[in-house]
């Protein structure tokens, strides 16, 4: 809706209210004149009556802006109906104001009765101009039965623009009131996708860390009696884990992109993760396929985070001893898959959430579509499995 509309229509009644004042109180002033030049009534008589009437209708014009009850408007004009039959039995000179009258009538009365009463004032004005004159003319009955008939017209479109103004300005506040909720709601959803990328991001990073300490601490505690330099060896990398963990939990809070990537590329970020993985015995090795390009840091955290879960997912769930990780840049495309030689799962029973690998792909799945990707599972019992994520990139080439 055009936020001008209502206002353009305030105008346009407000001028209409005002050529109404203005046609009142020269018909008064054109009737006094006149019948003070004929000499009647007396000129006191004349002034007298001439004053309540404007007074009266003073009155009214200041009513209008405080109290718009329509009792009161009805008895206001009632009241100025009786004024301006005095002075139409004063003087012939003061019948034309049943003009400004007519266009009152239709403004202050219902829209069935304002008509009506507007034919009533016609006919008083006909008996008026017939008591002077002495008889029954045609311009005495063309002249206020015009006026009616034209008024009628002009006010039943006033009383239309009016209801439409109205209608108007009670639809650009509901239509504020509702954009002021759609941008309250899109606040709250604005904060709850922030607090699933924090849970996805405390998933990834500080849990799987915090997984891989305590692995790394139950296994060198069983080797520490046999073969403290294995044992110290995992405990070195469980620093290195707890570290790591202390860089992504600042970054989290600075909310900078992850730690991995700071500086670096993708593909060195995905080596470090396959070199931390051989040294807690797991054959891991990395391959890049394609004319490497940049890439948009959303997409390039997507896909390291899906790295990252799938590696995770390796050493907690598929007891496997072998994984693959090929990233793939083609044009308009790039893509991650992951593959291992572990236990495999059904894909089509639901997953547990109690080791955490359900809230792991639906993290790293909620994760890529947010970016416009894909994530493909392919795994059976006993066979490994392989994870797919592949993300479009409109506008990228080598």
């Amino acid at each position: 809706m055009d936020h001008q509309q209502p206002r353009v229509a305030a105008v346009t009644l407000t001028l209409l209210r005002r050529a109404e004042h203005v046609l009142f109180v020269a018909l008064l002033l054109v009737g006094a004149v006149r019948a003070a030049r004929s000499g009647r009534p007396p000129v006191g008589v004349l002034i007298t009556a001439v004053a309540v009437v404007a007074l009266w209708y003073l009155l009214g014009v200041v009513l209008a802006r405080h109290a718009r009850r329509p009792a009161v408007a009805g008895l206001w004009f009632a009241g100025l109906t009786a004024g301006w039959i005095g002075l139409a039995a004063l003087s012939v000179d003061f019948v034309w104001l049943a003009f400004a009258l007519f266009l009152l009538a239709m403004q202050l009365l219902p829209r069935v009765v304002g008509p009506v009463v507007v034919a009533g004032l016609a006919a008083v004005a006909v008996a008026a101009f017939s008591l002077h004159e002495g008889r029954l003319s045609v311009p005495a009955v063309l002249g206020p039965v015009i006026g009616a008939g034209v008024a009628i017209v002009i006010m039943t479109v006033y009383r239309d623009l009016r209801e439409q103004n109205d209608l108007a300005t009670r639809l650009l506040a509901d239509l504020t009131a509702a954009q002021g909720q759609l941008a309250a709601a899109q606040r709250r959803a604005g904060t709850l996708a922030e607090r699933e990328r924090l849970a996805g991001e405390i998933h990834d990073t500080v849990a799987q860390s915090l997984s891989t300490i305590i692995l790394l601490v139950k296994s060198a505690a069983g080797r520490w009696p046999d073969a403290p330099v294995a044992a110290h060896h995992h405990l070195d990398a469980a620093v290195e884990a707890a570290q790591s963990a202390l860089e992504d939990t600042r970054r989290l809070l600075r909310a900078l992109t992850p730690a991995p990537l700071a500086g670096r590329p993708l593909t060195e970020a995905l080596g470090h993760l396959v070199d931390d993985s051989r040294r807690l015995g797991l054959d891991a090795r990395v391959t890049v396929d394609g004319l490497p390009y940049a890439l948009p840091t959303p997409v390039e955290v997507a896909l390291l985070r899906a790295g990252q879960e799938a590696i995770a997912n390796v050493r907690a769930h598929a007891a496997a001893d072998r994984v693959n990780l090929t990233l793939t840049y083609l044009p308009g495309t790039v893509s991650l898959d992951v593959v291992d030689n572990g236990r495999g799962f059904d894909p089509d029973q639901p997953l547990t959430s109690t080791t955490g690998t359900g809230l792991g792909l639906a993290t790293m799945r909620r994760r890529l579509t947010a970016v416009g990707g894909t994530l493909v599972v392919e795994s059976a019992p006993g066979q490994g499995t392989a994870i797919s994520a592949s993300i479009p990139t409109e506008g990228e080439t080598p």
